[in-house]
């Protein structure tokens, strides 16, 4: 059984696994001599997977996954985890902006006492835009999840066996590995870390990904987005309820002689995109229960490399 394992999800990134693996190695010599080296190609469409098993091949500490198609990041890290056989488990992205170099700090804060440690970015080298979504969501999420959330922090971490075994027990069909590691609990701490810009090839994260990926990890981790839906219902009734009690009063009265036009297009026009809005957040619910209630793998492994 390895002491440290890494588990790197590979995508796009033919130019930097020689890289990853050569500075991953020289980090970890000086910690233990008891080390694995997971990649898992989440089907890369260069060359990264014949890149993995080149270097599988030189070094019998590194192993190799291929998934049978795009699973997408954190599925890969969930095929990593279910396969890692250390007893601290370090999760790091493949572009090299988390520092190999870097391990040596989580692993001495880790046996102070704590079971997760995560890297937190202080000097973060991603783009601007990036950058502000991350806060964005960070800030949308923990209030969301009613957590305290870290915009400083991503998946850059190392995680006690007993910690990814909890991970790995969990059977959400969507995988978000920080919001997963929070939630099983045990001690956690953050230290600061040096972050990269990227060595190589650019994010494969755009816009469309990262909305998609916010808007799975809130319905998955949270159900108050119902709630507020029921709360802004019953505000709009109570809210309806009261002007018509005003209209009524002022038709009684004589002060409304002929009824408003606008007034009644607006409260339709309202009442009918609060309906449609209210649909669609349920629908989402439901057909994510849809999906949990189905069964299928998080993830295939198509094929395999090194020993192991």
């Amino acid at each position: 059984m390895a002491h440290i394992s890494i588990v790197s999800p590979v995508y796009q990134a033919e130019a930097t696994i020689q890289k990853l693996v050569e500075q991953v190695t020289a980090a970890l010599q000086g910690l233990t001599s008891s080390m694995e080296i997971i990649l898992v190609d989440d089907r890369s469409t260069d060359h990264s997977w014949r890149e993995i098993q080149q270097t599988c091949a030189l070094h019998k500490h590194v192993r190799g996954i291929r998934l049978s198609r795009n699973f997408g990041q954190h599925y890969a890290i969930s095929a990593g985890l279910q396969l890692a056989k250390g007893e601290w488990v370090v999760v790091m992205d493949c572009d090299l902006q988390d520092r190999p170099d870097q391990i040596p700090i989580l692993y001495r804060r880790a046996l102070q006492g704590y079971r997760i440690v995560y890297g937190s970015r202080r000097n973060r080298q991603d783009h601007a835009a990036k950058r502000v979504f991350s806060k964005a969501f960070y800030a949308l999420f923990g209030y969301l999840t009613e957590t305290r959330q870290d915009a400083s922090t991503a998946n850059f971490g190392i995680y006690h066996r007993k910690v990814v075994n909890a991970i790995i027990s969990m059977e959400d069909n969507i995988r978000y590995l920080p919001a997963m590691a929070q939630w099983v609990g045990f001690e956690s701490t953050c230290v600061p870390v040096l972050h990269d810009a990227r060595s190589a090839g650019s994010s494969t994260y755009n816009v469309k990904k990262m909305l998609h990926l916010a808007t799975n990890t809130i319905i998955s981790f949270s159900g108050k987005p119902l709630r507020l839906v029921v709360q802004g219902g019953l505000l709009l009734s109570s809210l309806s309820f009261l002007i018509g009690c005003i209209y009524l009063a002022g038709y009684l009265t004589g002060t409304i002689k002929v009824a408003g036009y606008a007034s009644l297009i607006i409260s339709i026009w309202l009442t009918a995109g609060l309906n449609i809005f209210v649909l669609g957040v349920v629908g989402i619910y439901i057909g994510k229960a849809f999906e949990k209630i189905k069964g299928r793998p998080l993830y295939i492994i198509d094929e395999v490399a090194g020993n192991g």
